[in-house]
């Protein structure tokens, strides 16, 4: 079974921002798997299926972002998950619009959501893809930055990484984090 999870924050006011691309990752996903989000048994929603005759369970966090690990700690253990099964995905300032990369490990790289997962896990050993969303910003403007949606001119790069992004993550469903980061990065 493999557990993917997309992180973002609840709420209208948070739809198509840059800080919610795990979300608009998960939900691509649903909609290719043919399944709904519903209430999960803890702080988030759920969707559950079958990609290739493996169990798909799809995580969208209802804590907000900087409280994600506990959306995550709780989901690994209703569904008696390994850590190794469980894909992150999530925003990086630090790649251009669109751009992923796939991490079996690693430290937070100062995205608060990834370190709240890192401090209730107690170790950094679940993989990650983490999605572009540049930073064209201000010095000093990074959370109106993230918590804004993406430009026009970021679109088609927007469209493709997505794409690409949920095309990793079933690949993530089928063969395992280290064939995927060999695949895609």
């Amino acid at each position: 079974m493999s557990l993917i999870v997309g992180l973002g924050n609840i709420g209208e006011k948070y739809e198509g921002t840059r800080h919610n691309i795990g979300f608009e990752i998960v939900d691509a996903l649903a909609e290719t798997l043919s399944i709904t989000f519903g209430p999960g048994d803890g702080p988030f929603v759920v969707a559950e299926g079958r990609h290739r005759g493996r169990n798909v369970v799809l995580i969208k966090p209802t804590t907000y972002m900087n409280k994600s690990g506990m959306a995550v700690k709780k989901a690994l253990s209703k569904y008696k998950a390994d850590q190794q099964d469980c894909l992150v995905i999530y925003d990086d300032l630090n790649l251009d619009v669109g751009d992923i990369r796939l991490r079996a490990s690693g430290s937070a790289g100062g995205h608060n959501g990834i370190q709240h997962i890192i401090d209730q896990l107690g170790n950094r050993d679940f993989p990650r893809l983490r999605f572009g969303i540049g930073n064209d910003f201000p010095r000093g403007r990074q959370v109106d930055f993230v918590l804004s949606p993406f430009s026009n001119s970021d679109q088609p790069y927007l469209e493709e990484g997505i794409q690409k992004a949920h095309d990793a993550a079933l690949y993530f469903v089928r063969e395992g984090i280290n064939k995927t980061m060999n695949n895609f990065n």
